[in-house]
């Protein structure tokens, strides 16, 4: 583990407990949270201005710092709003991109480095028009313009830009919940557990009690079940994950590496593990000391790996596709039904 995947998992510690750095740092955390409130009033009263594009903008976000399954879900995301009959386009602030102006993501040559690698890999999953820039308001008139045909978007994060409006809030969580519930530096929020918005995705096993803070009525489970592999020298080499021999690594440069690893386990295999940071760049081959006779990657590693030529030849590493399942239909037809009510508005 390098020294910046360290840093992220000292932190993550303090933020699931209240301790002594925790509680050392909470009178920050109401400096924090008074600042947020500000922010939010201003913005409600008409200080600060909010911009309504032309089409329903749904955000999908969360207030826990760090990975909760965002990815994956804004890709089931479009494609359920596809298979209802939408024309979804979305758009992302994009991690990394070194263009401050929009840019859309053009999946034939867009680099990681150039656009982030989370929006690349939404845009190969969904083949859906993405742009990407801080300024969601403007990679949302620039997506419109490059797309016209577009008639709902879809806000990859963002819950906290209020400079655009939306229509529909979609919180993720998962089996972390909301920490030691305190907001930044003391905890892991950016708001307040309170917060909420029209629907509740928890990726994991199990829902929360009643009495706990990010508990709602609107709430719907959601699990990443991990069965295959793909080899990343040739993705249409697969094999089952029960299948897999020998000596194993899996690697994982997300928010919450631990989740991964979880669900390789599920599936009964036994690895060595290796977190990498978040939106780790690969510049550097973690992989050249290890001896294992097969790695395992997530898919939005395997987006990097697959532009690195050292990388994208190494016969041993093998990409670990997630599949989305989410409490039967209902969250989907509750937001199908949603987006049908906007567009008779």
């Amino acid at each position: 583990m390098n020294k910046k995947a360290e840093r992220e998992q000292f932190w993550m510690t303090v933020w699931l407990s209240r301790g002594f750095i925790a509680v050392l740092l909470y009178p920050l955390s109401l400096l924090f949270r008074l600042i947020v409130a500000i922010r939010k009033f201003c913005y409600r009263i008409g200080i600060s201005k909010t911009t309504k594009l032309p089409v329903p903008v749904i955000v999908v976000g969360n207030i826990f710092v760090g990975g909760t399954g965002k990815t994956p879900f804004v890709i089931w995301l479009a494609q359920t709003l596809r298979n209802a009959g939408f024309t979804p386009g979305i758009i992302s602030r994009g991690y990394g991109a070194k263009n401050s102006l929009p840019q859309l993501v053009d999946t034939q040559t867009a680099q990681a480095s150039d656009v982030g690698d989370e929006p690349l890999l939404i845009a190969l999953r969904t083949q859906c028009p993405l742009a990407v820039c801080r300024n969601r308001v403007a990679a949302g008139r620039f997506l419109l313009d490059k797309h016209p045909h577009v008639n709902i978007i879809i806000s990859d994060d963002g819950l906290q830009h209020y400079a655009l409006a939306r229509d529909m809030e979609i919180l993720l969580f998962d089996g972390r919940g909301a920490g030691n519930q305190w907001m930044l530096p003391a905890g892991p929020l950016r708001e307040p557990p309170s917060r909420r918005g029209d629907f509740t995705v928890i990726n994991g096993h199990n829902y929360p009690a009643p009495n706990n803070p990010i508990y709602t009525d609107n709430m719907f489970l959601m699990q990443l079940k991990t069965v295959t592999a793909e080899q990343l020298t040739c993705r249409s080499n697969k094999k089952a994950l029960s299948d897999i021999r020998g000596k194993i690594t899996a690697a994982a440069g997300i928010g919450n590496p631990a989740r991964f690893f979880a669900s390789l386990k599920s599936q009964h295999l036994s690895f060595d593990e290796l977190p990498l940071p978040d939106h780790f760049s690969f510049a550097e081959n973690p992989f050249k000391d290890i001896t294992s006779e097969t790695i395992l990657i997530t898919e939005k590693d395997a987006v990097k790996c697959a532009q690195l030529t050292e990388l994208m030849s190494d016969p041993r590493i093998w990409v670990v596709p997630a599949v989305v399942e989410i409490d039967n239909n209902v969250l989907a037809n509750k937001i199908v039904e949603k987006c049908h009510e906007y567009q008779t508005t």
